[in-house]
């Protein structure tokens, strides 16, 4: 598929970019789609969480009473989980939520994703932006101009750009990310995907790296 590529006013400059089929008109597969997701969000999760048990707690040792005659239930220490400030059973103790999933499941994910942006004609290409220092309301005017202002972006890049990244990251609606970082979760929670020229140029045949 071809993207016309935009400069930073907003106007076709008469470039286009072919971004190959096998990726962005893929077919897309709702269940990796789901499972890269439900790995991402289970990953940043911290797994702290911790309750002592009744070996743990304060409280003495000695049993309560006699275990038997006196008419009352038996009874071992005051750390037993019945009582008040006793040890908790089967509490929750620390572990990792994350799980593995298969390099080519997360692969077909993110194709999948991508296509579904490319349906829904989400897929905007920006020639390289330059700045000499970082500016946040000069990268929100380039939004603007984009008619893009009011999206949940995500601005894809090739290789780190300081002034670039510096500019971003105070406009909350924009998530600034380099090409070989993206993953399935931050493509479907943005509403737009803007590549740099160059980030989408990495994607055609011909600036394709020889294997």
């Amino acid at each position: 598929m071809q993207v016309e590529v935009l400069n930073i006013k907003g106007k076709a400059t008469g470039r286009k970019v072919e971004l190959p089929e096998e990726i962005f008109g893929a077919e897309p597969n709702n269940h990796v789609i789901y499972l890269a997701v439900k790995q991402y969000l289970a990953a940043q999760r911290q797994g702290t969480h911790k309750v002592k048990t009744r070996a743990e707690v304060q409280g003495a040792s000695r049993k309560l009473h006699r275990q038997k005659g006196t008419g009352g239930s038996r009874k071992g220490n005051i750390r037993n989980p019945l009582y008040k400030g006793g040890g908790t059973i089967f509490g929750p103790k620390p572990h990792l939520y994350d799980f593995k999933l298969n390099r080519k499941v997360k692969d077909l994910a993110k194709i999948s994703a991508l296509s579904y942006k490319a349906k829904d004609n989400a897929i905007f290409v920006v020639e390289d932006i330059i700045m000499d220092a970082p500016k946040t309301k000069t990268f929100v005017d380039i939004l603007g101009n984009l008619n893009l202002a009011d999206k949940k972006i995500m601005f894809i890049q090739p290789e780190f750009n300081d002034n670039i990244e510096l500019s971003l990251r105070n406009v909350p609606s924009v998530l600034g990310m380099l090409l070989s970082d993206i993953n399935t979760y931050d493509i479907v929670n943005s509403e737009v995907l803007i590549l740099t020229e160059s980030a989408a140029k990495i994607f055609s045949e011909e600036e394709k790296p020889e294997v």
